[in-house]
């Protein structure tokens, strides 16, 4: 809660200082007038506040030294948001340097550049200061913020400069305004920004990071804010946090429709492609939307605000009208950019249109090290912490979340090689009996009471299909025996994803997406337990995601056993397999 008697308390007895000044009187004021202790308290607690949250300020510096802006630590191990403009073009490392006066080795982990956010991991310690991550729902306009970094370098021995203001608007939308950055639901602040503040936090009274500053307005001809500066909220980069930390250029999403406004203001779907996730869900044009991730929807640009916080890939919660009845669907997002535009942007932005423009939205650019400053050469013990390989920042973060995740299959047991055959039987719920047979050249669904069979062939494309109210329900087992029995090695690509809430409102699972031929496969696991609990396989791109959930485990020899799975496709209801036994066995590929 605001303690607004405190502050205007605060502000009435500035008043009285200046008045006084002016007549002489400041020091016969302070003989007889003693601040209330409320006010000392106060000021108290927003000294010690600076005082705790300044060691996790990072000032950070190409190798070059062409260039510098500012950071914040979020984990005793080093990791450190910024913006994508402050570590453009600087290469895999760079230098940073804290209050503490020392300056310290970093290395670039991933890039957000349509959302202007980077992530950057300090080397030489495991016990780095770091700053707690508030909610940047539940800033309002009139909270007091908190901006620190090292605007125009003026702290040459990494003190970080301080700026307080307050919290002028909320879910700000700006256009990319001649770039390819797009800021949305962001923070509006007076609180003063300017060049080397780019990628420094915006901190709440308590202390919390509520943003990382970006964008500014500044002065026709000048480069001095003008009053309005634009923070990324912290929501928004949590969503993307495991993201950044995969080595990649990360994306973000889109609905794959257009929408508009009608007379009455509300939000229409104008197209909607056929290809869409939203559309095998049953989105149509004409419909009406009327919440998206939680939120109401009263405008183009609302929709287009709440879409730029979430990466391509989640499932978001949608509601819709049409003919007056409601609708609640998860559609999987779809991603905003091509890859050629994703490596484009990693490299250097374009100016913007007009720089005569006033006011005009402009990045908070990076300024030339302090004189006397020279860039250290990076030391050999940490080149080992850089891979390159094309489409990725640093493909050695990505590898090593790919182990772990590998590692944590073999916790359930030895399913043997591809030669084996597995063989389940259970129920279906509702009751029918089933057997499903899985190998490597073919697999079988029996339903004997109902004398039916769906038969997938490996050496038949048209048999991909096959399956139980499904769009390849058997081609989606036969990858899972296929990953459990070869690995990595199964796929023509793999790379780990980030994370993401399951099904869009499951608990958050780390993602690993495969490739096979052409069928796209994202496979989930627990992010605690690191145990595999389904995947979505997309058989085409013209096609709806077949899914697999295996919400239990029982733990067996010589591997554990689904207690059940459950088959998921969009715009079906789902059908539960309750497992009664598995077995492994060998199999004789039969003569071609």
């Amino acid at each position: 809660m605001h303690d607004y008697s405190n502050r205007y308390l605060t502000v009435a007895v500035a008043a009285i200082f200046s008045a006084l000044l002016f007549t002489g009187g400041a020091n016969r004021l302070a003989a007889q007038i003693e601040l209330p202790p409320e006010v000392i308290a106060a000021e108290q607690q927003r000294i010690e506040v600076i005082d705790r949250i300044s060691p996790t300020v990072v000032a950070i510096f190409p190798p070059d030294g062409q260039g510098g802006g500012s950071g914040v630590l979020i984990s005793p191990d080093g990791l450190t948001l910024t913006n994508f403009h402050v570590v453009d073009g600087a290469g895999p490392f760079l230098k940073c340097g804290l209050n503490d006066g020392k300056i310290y080795d970093a290395v670039l982990m991933g890039i957000d550049p349509t959302g202007d956010v980077a992530m950057i991991q300090l080397l030489g310690r495991d016990d780095f200061p770091f700053a707690r991550l508030g909610n940047s729902d539940t800033v309002k306009v009139g909270d007091w913020a908190l901006a620190m970094g090292n605007p125009f370098l003026l702290a040459e021995d990494f003190q970080p400069t301080l700026t307080f203001g307050m919290v002028s608007g909320v879910q700000r939308y700006q256009y990319p305004a001649g770039t390819f950055l797009e800021y949305t639901d962001c923070i509006q602040v007076d609180t003063s920004i300017n060049p080397g503040n780019s990628g420094g936090p915006l901190f709440n009274e308590q202390g919390e990071v509520v943003g990382i500053n970006g964008r500014i307005s500044v002065e026709k001809r000048g480069r001095v804010n003008a009053g309005a500066g634009y923070a990324i909220s912290i929501n928004q980069i949590k969503n993307f946090r495991d993201h950044l930390q995969s080595g990649r250029v990360v994306d973000h999403a889109t609905l794959g429709a257009t929408v508009r406004s009608d007379e009455f203001s509300t939000v229409i779907v104008d197209t909607i492609l056929e290809t869409s996730s939203a559309y095998f869900c049953g989105l149509r044009r004409g419909d009406e939307i009327i919440s998206f991730g939680g939120r109401p929807i009263g405008s183009v640009n609302q929709l287009k605000n709440v879409l730029g916080i979430y990466p391509k890939g989640w499932k978001i919660p949608l509601v819709y009208r049409r003919d007056g009845e409601r609708f609640e669907i998860f559609p999987r997002l779809e991603a905003l950019h091509s890859t050629g535009e994703l490596l484009e942007f990693a490299g250097e932005p374009p100016m913007p249109a007009n720089p005569e423009e006033e006011p005009k939205e402009e990045m908070p650019i990076p300024l030339p090290l302090p004189h006397g400053k020279k860039p250290i050469v990076i030391p050999e013990e940490h080149k080992h912490l850089y891979t390159g390989r094309l489409g990725f920042v640093n493909y050695h973060f990505n590898q090593t979340r790919q182990d772990k995740l590998l590692n944590g299959l073999k916790s359930l047991g030895d399913f043997g090689g591809p030669d084996r055959k597995w063989t389940f039987t259970g129920q279906i719920a509702g009751g029918a009996e089933f057997k499903l047979v899985l190998a490597e050249f073919a697999c079988l669904l029996e339903l004997p009471r109902e004398q039916r069979a769906f038969l997938m062939d490996l050496g038949r494309p048209e048999t991909f299909v096959a399956g139980l109210n499904s769009e390849g329900m058997l081609m989606a087992l036969y990858e899972w025996q296929q990953f459990m029995t070869k690995g990595k090695d199964a796929f023509t690509e793999m790379y780990y994803v980030g994370s993401e809430p399951l099904d869009g409102v499951g608990q958050r699972v780390d993602v690993l997406f495969t490739l096979d031929s052409e069928r796209e496969i994202r496979w989930y696991f627990d992010q605690g337990a690191g145990q595999l609990v389904g995947w979505d396989l997309r058989l085409r791109p013209d096609m709806p995601e077949c899914g697999i959930r295996i919400p239990t485990w029982k733990p067996d020899q010589p591997h554990s056993t689904p207690v059940q799975f459950s088959v998921v496709v969009d715009g079906k209801p789902a059908t539960v397999f309750e497992v009664n036994s598995m077995e492994t066995g060998d199999v004789t590929k039969p003569a071609p």
